[in-house]
């Protein structure tokens, strides 16, 4: 199934997948040398937004749920790049230890992890799962809707203090499923003999939003140079604001300031490209996850209006972690629908590979609103022609192989974009 997108196929978007695609080898030959400079994060997932006059990266999550949503056809593809991002770490390995979130009551978020699992298991690995929760002290079997079961187990430190594992489990690899948005657990200090998977410093604990975009602002700058496209067609804008208290209201002012100049900026490229449509910005805490802490304005004195119920959802995210800082990113229209309900594409790569993808789709969420919210669902994505058959000849915006060509393009993008930004945030860069 192929959904439809809404928009009228003309415009900047068709011209942009033209380019990409007439550009192809010369962009895969780019992407290879950037990777001889840059290690890809392990995994990752990257949120999209299509517009019809522009496509761009809006979110990108490093401990990536959604595997359980890939297409069945896509699951070779996904075991192929596991096993060459595990070579990379542990050529010899044999035993991967999996730490999932303590969320354990979400049964989606289970099915991802039993997906992992099966992923990692098909490339020739004994996977475990470990948990640092204290509610776990003995082998816990949580049961699955399709009748499976997976089995949960308290971590344990080697006898000599120096490795990570389980009871008559000693990992060589240990793969990280858990943001860390509640900080990090110090069963993780002094872990030198074992791979840990994404770095800590990937987790909400210590990694910033804004880090990412300002990493992503070089490199489309770069990719848009080489093609010959207005960067800001793949590109939010954004703005970091900090210091602000959504309860007692401290620094709301200068919030709306930046507010009001972000608009003004996206407004002037509205009024370039003749777009219609109304921008507004999405203010977001710059740590964390799960849809929380996220807000749509279309001007800036909205912020100021706002009742006690949205400061208090907007002071609060996932674990508790209480909001300071803020991103302001450039609202992204998602103009791409399934049966009348508002869709976004979401990537799924591992290593420097797209192993696939799904529409999130919302029926009560509208074109301007965050999809990642309850009530959602989600459509696998047709990925698989992905990067094999892209229709050079085909008319712009008729053929599903090309737009999801391009959405792996602009998804391996933010990729890149990750594994700059966590160079750049290493605090142990002399390790590598």
């Amino acid at each position: 199934m192929v959904p439809h997108l809404v928009t009228a196929l003309n415009g900047p978007l068709l011209d942009l997948e033209k380019k990409i695609l007439n550009n192809t080898p010369s962009i895969e030959r780019w992407f290879r040398l950037e990777w001889q400079e840059h290690t890809p994060p392990f995994y990752c997932s990257v949120d999209l937004r299509n517009a019809g006059f522009k496509l761009a990266p809006v979110d990108t999550n490093l401990y990536p749920g959604g595997f359980n949503n890939l297409a069945p056809e896509m699951l070779p593809l996904a075991v192929q790049a596991a096993m060459a991002a595990i070579e990379k770490y542990c050529p010899d390995a044999k035993n991967l230890l999996l730490i999932p979130e303590g969320n354990t009551r979400n049964s989606f978020y289970l099915q991802n992890i039993a997906r992992l699992m099966q992923i990692f298991r098909q490339t020739g690995l004994n996977v475990r799962l470990g948990s640092f929760s204290p509610d776990v002290t003995g082998p816990t079997p949580i049961d699955l809707p399709d009748g499976t079961t997976l089995t949960l187990e308290p971590l344990e430190r080697s006898a000599n203090g120096r490795r990570l594992g389980l009871k008559n489990f000693d990992p060589c690899t240990i793969l990280l499923n858990n943001d860390l948005s509640a900080g990090i657990p110090a069963i993780f200090d002094n872990l030198n003999e074992q791979t840990l998977l994404p770095p800590l410093h990937a987790g909400w604990a210590v990694r910033r939003k804004s880090n990412h975009f300002s990493a992503y602002d070089e490199v489309v700058k770069k990719f848009a140079k080489m093609n010959d496209i207005d960067p800001w067609m793949l590109n939010p804008y954004f703005a970091k604001c900090g210091q602000v208290d959504f309860n007692d209201r401290s620094g709301e002012d200068a919030l709306i300031v930046q507010v009001d100049a972000l608009l003004t900026k996206i407004r002037k490229k509205y009024r370039e490209y003749g777009i219609k449509e109304t921008p507004f910005v999405i203010i977001k805490a710059d740590a964390g996850t799960y849809g929380m802490g996220i807000m749509t304005v279309k001007e800036g004195s909205e912020v100021r209006d706002m009742d006690r119920k949205q400061r208090s959802r907007m002071a609060v995210v996932k674990d508790g972690l209480e909001v300071t800082d803020v991103i302001l990113q450039e609202g992204v229209h998602t103009f791409e629908r399934i049966n009348d309900s508002v869709a976004e594409p979401v990537v799924m790569m591992i290593d420097r590979y797209v192993v696939g993808g799904y529409y999130r789709v919302h029926a009560d969420r509208d074109i301007n609103e965050n999809l990642n919210a309850p009530g959602a669902h989600f459509v696998p994505l047709a990925f698989a022609q992905q990067h094999s058959l892209p229709d050079m000849h085909a008319k712009p915006g008729t053929a599903a192989p090309n737009r999801f060509y391009l959405y792996g393009v602009v998804a391996r993008l933010a990729l890149l974009a990750a594994s700059i930004e966590l160079e750049k945030t290493d605090p142990n860069p002399e390790v590598y």
